[in-house]
């Protein structure tokens, strides 16, 4: 007894000696990129060159523990790091041959073996595993040595862990593993650079057979089950590692430096569609051409997708440039913002008469992309049928300075000429504007007039939304663009899109909207070289239309009419707004311009109550040729004809807009808060 309790003493001592066992917690890993529901979607080296993904029981298919205790660990979940049993059978081994026949090793052995690898095999070494198992068991749980083992063991080459692994060799994560898989999953660990599947391939094909043939021995498989893993082909390479929205996970990584995992709210499956759209159209167009998606939920901002190009390792089509960020003319595609404004303003309605004929602005005379006119149009036609003049026109009314700012308002960067002001070139392309930014901005239209910030990363925090345009105004855009005739062979009526045309043809663009996503599609050279003949009707919209019949969703409706929404024929109009004038023409039937006297532009009014509802406001007008129209939020109010001051009765604290035409086609407006 004396001699026992020695002996137990002896050993907590030599266990004590060793310090404590490292636990693998400061062990460099690889960075992981993961997709919105959990999808791996790149996943980086560590900084000695090694994939070592991170891994939990968890994740791995239940089937491949069956394999792995069975032949290396039967007594895992009863032993405390070491079996006596299979202990005893290896020194009784090396007593009688004088060298190491049989490991004897545990799984928490094997793990530990790993946290402190050592080259030479002595008893000592075997003995100093022994000792740092019992250590590990004391403080972590047999699901977390597992978890160290899964993650750590060797499997050839510059791969450690199970994931590692079974991504390179199998190409699919190790969730769902046949029982071949499993077995050559057991098998390489023991001797992982002698059976590399892809330089010694029969080897690792009969270390995974006798795995097989232990298993059929315990009765654990039944013959036929053994019979059929075994004829399941073994990989003879390896596979890429998964490189999925490579440019938005190198982003990622590079504003968390210190970040182990991110998670994106890229949806995985969708981004890989969209890749394989992107390439073979790409390859269709030529081997210069490049074409850039995104996705983003219209609702909240965070983007689906994000094809920056066609391949990552593409050098003539500049495949790691970004192009879902690049600064590129948007050609036509920024009309949309222009008549939105033009209806906020009550210029004009998707109704009303507008002229496409020949203009000059001093030096500039817009013509449309087929150097025709088509004379009296409705505005409805015009943004549809992508007239460039009627959209000068109204670009001249609105303002070139005042559309840049309200899209700068709004969260998108627009790029002018160096020293150059915002000029009416402005509607037809002269700006540069990024594929995300323009997007982001179509988003609004579907959120009935106001921009979500796009988030990329899922954890990152919701930024509040900017104005775009009044609810009225942005319904009347959508209605307009989900007329716009579709693409050859595609049916129309079910998204609102526009696209855009880039001078000189270095640029084709297609952004459209349902009532959940919105998409931006670019085409063209990632070095801004012209190709003759692009065009966003030709190159870009059959891909937008594509992208959306790809989605994971079906296409979803467009909000129905916001209140306040004018639905009528241009004959029932009110008079200004049946035909428009251009404000510089009419200026000259009257002497004094048309203007809203109170409440000025930006004031801040206080509602007073004198029963339950507050107060009527009074609206002064000044100037102008009568009969004058006057719209609250786009909906006529009544006054007695001639009348200059008239009263409205508020609905309520918010922002409201007063617009006055008058019978010139001239017109005034205030945005004014109620508090």
């Amino acid at each position: 007894m004396v001699m026992v309790c020695v002996a137990i003493g002896a050993l907590w001592g030599l266990i004590d000696s060793f310090g404590p066992a490292p636990l693998g917690r400061d062990l460099e890993m690889s960075k992981t990129v993961l997709d919105r529901n959990g999808r791996l979607l790149r996943s980086y080296v560590t900084s000695q060159g090694r994939w070592r993904l991170p891994a939990t029981k968890e994740q791995v298919d239940p089937s491949f523990f069956d394999v792995l205790l069975a032949y290396e660990d039967k007594r895992f979940w009863q032993h405390h790091g070491v079996d006596p049993l299979a202990f005893g059978r290896a020194a009784l081994q090396f007593i009688t041959h004088g060298h190491i026949v049989s490991g004897g090793s545990t799984i928490t052995m094997q793990v530990a073996r790993l946290l402190e690898p050592r080259r030479e095999r002595s008893l000592y070494v075997k003995l100093r595993e022994a000792v740092r198992a019992i250590q590990l068991e004391r403080v972590l749980s047999k699901d977390e040595i597992l978890d160290l083992y899964l993650t750590l063991a060797p499997y050839g080459g510059n791969l450690e862990g199970i994931r590692a692994a079974s991504l390179s060799y199998f190409g699919k994560e190790p969730r769902r593993l046949t029982l071949g898989e499993a077995a050559l999953l057991v098998a390489l660990p023991q001797s992982p650079e002698l059976r590399r599947p892809d330089r010694f391939h029969q080897a690792a094909k009969n270390a995974r057979d006798r795995v097989l043939d232990r298993m059929a021995r315990h009765g654990m498989f039944d013959a036929a089950e053994i019979e059929r893993a075994k004829i399941e082909p073994v990989p003879h390479v390896r596979k890429k590692m998964p490189m999925i929205a490579p440019h938005a996970a190198d982003d990622a990584m590079a504003g968390a430096q210190n970040t182990r995992e991110i998670r994106l709210t890229i949806d995985g499956g969708l981004q890989k569609t969209l890749e394989g759209l992107a390439l073979d159209r790409a390859r269709a167009l030529g081997p210069d051409m490049s074409v850039a998606i995104m996705v983003v939920d219209s609702a909240s901002g965070e983007v689906l997708a994000r094809v920056a190009s066609p391949d990552y390792f593409d050098e003539r089509r500049a495949g790691q440039v970004d192009l879902t960020r690049a600064v590129r003319s948007p050609g036509s595609a920024l009309k949309p913002f222009i008549y939105g404004i033009g209806f906020e303003d009550g210029l004009i309605h998707p109704e009303t008469l507008i002229e496409d004929r020949p203009l000059r602005y001093g030096n500039y005379a817009p013509e449309n992309f087929d150097l025709t006119f088509q004379g009296t149009v409705t505005v409805r036609r015009a943004l549809q049928q992508s007239l460039n003049v009627p959209a000068v026109a109204v670009l001249e009314e609105v303002g070139p300075s005042r559309l840049t700012a309200r899209l700068a308002e709004a969260g998108a960067a627009l790029v002018l000429p160096r020293r150059e002001a915002p000029g009416l070139a402005l509607g037809l392309g002269g700006v540069g504007i990024r594929l995300a930014d323009l997007t982001m901005l179509y988003s609004g239209f579907a959120r009935g007039g106001t921009v979500q910030p796009l988030v990329e990363q899922l954890d990152a925090p919701m930024l509040g939304a900017k104005r775009l345009l009044e609810p009225v105004a942005a319904w009347y855009v959508a209605n307009v663009l989900q007329g716009t005739p579709p693409p050859e062979s595609a049916a129309g009526g079910r998204i609102a899109f526009k696209t855009g045309t880039s001078y000189g043809y270095r640029d084709a663009w297609a952004v459209g909207f349902d009532g959940k996503r919105t998409i931006g599609v670019w085409v063209g050279r990632p070095d801004g070289a012209p190709d003759s003949g692009l065009a966003g009707r030709t190159a870009a919209a059959p891909i937008l239309f594509d992208a959306f019949a790809r989605g994971p969703q079906p296409l979803a409706p467009l909000p129905s009419a916001p209140a306040g929404a004018l639905l009528t024929t241009t004959a029932k109009l009110p008079p200004p707004l049946q035909r428009f004038q251009p404000q510089r023409i009419a200026a000259a039937s009257f002497a004094r311009p048309l203007h809203i006297v109170f409440p000025p532009n930006g004031a801040s009014l206080e509602l007073s109550l004198s029963g339950e509802a507050p107060d009527p406001l009074p609206v002064k007008i000044a100037g102008g040729m009568p009969p004058l129209t006057v719209m609250l939020n786009g909906m006529p109010l009544e006054a007695k004809p001639g009348a200059r001051t008239l009263f409205f009765a508020p609905a309520g604290p918010g922002f409201v807009r007063l617009t006055v035409t008058d019978a010139a086609g001239s017109a005034d407006s205030v945005l004014v808060r109620l508090q």
